[in-house]
């Protein structure tokens, strides 16, 4: 059987750290030519250097993903190297957090420009690809933040939220010409960066607050990508995933589940 993504091409924004290594690590593990693409392009070439070393087939390239022109050299480059992408993943974004009544609005126009402005010019860009493919999947990431207010987060949600509106939009839309979209929304994630800004209070808010009791690992973020991408979510388009151990589905947990008076 052959791999997933053989013959495949794909794009992966934000490849030099976190979640997006795993997500380009494992399609080019699945038989898929990998872009991928940062705005720190040495750390895309690091990651691109040990994809190519275990035999996979990768090139890194530089891209401001808020910027359209940058983004159109991305998807030429791609074209140049290894063909039209079949594959759009939008991980690339930013994040913050502060108070409402301390957040000024640089920090809401950086977030809308980065998380939704990017997203926009890649999935549209890719698209217009696309449709000389025939079709193809476009996977962009939202977070828990798009569907919970989570505290101090006013202009993260905004953005997260507004990539699964267009989400929806875009499948709708491109749904004529064979193109698939679809949006992970990640918990909170054991990245490096989490891993060294959590503290003790803020770890323990959050085991307490997720029914698996756990971070989810990059791993497991790339994994639902992959299957959003891949022919087994052939007729699963518009829709978003939360892959946060139950955390946005979950209200009240108590171990002793019965009030004093026997009420709820």
């Amino acid at each position: 059987m052959p791999p997933r993504f053989a013959n495949k091409v794909a794009i992966v924004t934000g490849a030099g750290n976190g979640i997006g290594v795993c997500i380009a690590t494992r399609l080019a593990a699945e038989g898929a030519a990998v872009v991928l693409a940062d705005k720190e392009e040495d750390a895309a070439k690091r990651v691109c250097a040990d994809i190519v070393a275990n035999g996979g087939k990768a090139a890194a390239c530089g891209v401001d993903i808020r910027v359209p022109d940058m983004v159109d050299n991305m998807i030429a480059f791609t074209r140049e190297r290894f063909g039209p992408a079949h594959i759009m993943m939008n991980n690339a974004g930013s994040g913050g957090q502060k108070h409402f009544l301390e957040t000024p609005l640089e920090t809401l126009h950086e977030m809308l420009q980065t998380n939704v402005v990017g997203t926009f010019l890649c999935a549209q860009a890719a698209a217009r690809a696309m449709v000389t493919l025939g079709g193809g999947a476009i996977v962009n990431f939202s977070s828990h933040s798009g569907f919970l207010g989570s505290s101090g987060r006013a202009a993260y949600a905004a953005s997260k939220a507004g990539i699964i509106g267009m989400t929806r939009v875009m499948a709708v839309d491109l749904a004529q010409h064979n193109i698939r979209v679809n949006t992970v929304a990640p918990g909170t994630v054991a990245t490096e960066r989490i891993k060294r800004s959590h503290n003790d209070e803020r770890r323990d808010a959050w085991l307490r607050a997720i029914p698996m009791a756990r971070y989810g690992e990059p791993h497991e973020m790339a994994a639902a990508a992959l299957f959003l991408a891949s022919d087994d979510a052939s007729y699963i388009t518009g829709q978003t995933l939360a892959v946060d151990g139950g955390f946005t589905i979950a209200g009240l947990r108590v171990k002793n589940l019965a009030a004093k008076d026997g009420s709820y």
